[in-house]
């Protein structure tokens, strides 16, 4: 039987049900507290799950907490998990490490040194979809991946997330700061690690986008951000993968990533989502053949979509908190985890040179690399289920 974890959650805004959704699950760890800046969130948060609420410097030095769950807004997460680690936690933090390379070189130079496991969202790379996409790779189904071509696009967060301010802020808004993460560690996964991007930027959308959903619904706020980047990344294998990311588009038919290699074809599907079919083609006029993911442990469907995300599937398979799972799996068995410090800080690495060479018009060299995690087996994935 594993070890429960004690989990102390900081940020109790709009992701965290997804966090103590988990508990259903997963078996080793447990949320037991909470804390966040506006006292009367945490409070919400508390009486919501049972569970006790604290301010946020006394979680961060509470003994009985051994992993801080950090949910807090991006331009947060470096100075909550140098806390975290400073007062002897563990750290697991949503997406991105931070907003600044330099912060999250620092945090997995502290992590190192203190013994402690940095861990980091996305984790939808465990998910039965890019699983099994990993495993055909693998098996040089389609030969070697010279090609790629991904994209990620719809009207914005405005329409269905109550606090939608930082997703359009100059140093942290933008569809590369939200959404490629997904998609960035979805491909190093597949691919491997890369080695240069070049990328443009367009302020082609609304300035002002409307709130649409919650207690703020019909308030209007400035978009101070670019809301559309095209970049083309080019891997350590040489593949090289065209990515297009926008809050701009009302509406399109690939949310997935294709793959093109010597021997075929491939469609992963959504990296936003743990499920989804993988179709594979070997031949020009030849039918798609599919790979079904719906019976494989993190590949289930389990949850109807509330997103108003262009071509969205109304169900999927969605077990975020996985990656937290999976890193106290290896913290008590002295493994190294998936969702790892090295993993999030090269795919930062990717996220800041795409903005800064849309900025610079310069191709960027990506300065930092990663080993590819393992294949999450089934076996694995069994020990941390319910």
């Amino acid at each position: 039987m594993n070890k429960v974890f004690k989990v102390g959650l900081i940020g109790c805004g709009h992701i965290a049900e997804t966090y103590f959704r988990a508990h259903k699950y997963f078996n080793n760890f447990k949320i037991i507290k909470c804390a966040d800046i506006n006292i009367n969130a945490a409070k919400k948060c508390a009486n919501s799950y049972s569970i006790e609420c604290l301010s946020v410097n006394s979680l961060l030095k509470d003994k009985d907490i051994e992993i801080i769950l950090n949910l807090t807004p991006p331009k947060v997460h470096y100075s909550i998990a140098k806390k975290a680690l400073l007062n002897g936690k563990h750290i697991y933090s949503e997406k991105p490490l931070s907003i600044n390379l330099k912060d999250g070189m620092e945090l997995l130079k502290l992590s190192k040194k203190k013994k402690l496991y940095l861990g980091n969202a996305p984790d939808t790379f465990l998910g039965g979809g890019n699983q099994k996409s990993r495993e055909l790779i693998n098996k040089k189904i389609i030969g070697k991946i010279n090609l790629g071509n991904a994209i990620f696009a719809f009207p914005g967060v405005q329409s269905y997330h109550p606090d939608p301010e930082p997703w359009f802020e100059k140093k942290e808004g933008g569809p590369v700061i939200d959404m490629g993460p997904y998609y960035l560690t979805a491909l190093v996964n597949l691919l491997g690690p890369a080695k240069e991007v070049k990328a443009a930027s367009l302020m082609k959308g609304k300035k002002f986008r409307t709130i649409g959903i919650g207690p703020k619904k019909g308030k209007k706020l400035r978009v101070k951000c670019p809301t559309t980047y095209f970049s083309t990344i080019i891997f350590e294998n040489n593949a090289i993968i065209r990515l297009t990311l926008s809050f701009d588009v009302i509406a399109h038919q690939r949310n997935h990533i294709e793959l093109y290699g010597s021997e075929g074809s491939m469609i992963v599907p959504d990296p936003n989502m743990f499920g989804g079919s993988v179709y594979i083609c070997k031949k020009l006029g030849n039918p798609w053949i599919e790979f079904k993911t719906s019976k494989m442990p993190l590949g289930k469907i389990n949850i109807k979509s509330q997103s108003s995300r262009a071509n969205e599937s109304p169900t999927n398979a969605n077990y975020r908190g996985v990656g937290l799972a999976e890193m106290a799996y290896c913290i008590e068995n002295k493994k190294i985890h998936r969702c790892n410090g090295e993993l999030s800080l090269h795919v930062l690495d990717l996220i800041q040179s795409i903005m800064k060479s849309a900025m610079t018009n310069k191709a960027k060299k990506i300065i930092t690399t990663c080993k590819i995690p393992k294949p999450f087996t089934i076996q694995e994935i069994k020990k941390i289920l319910k």
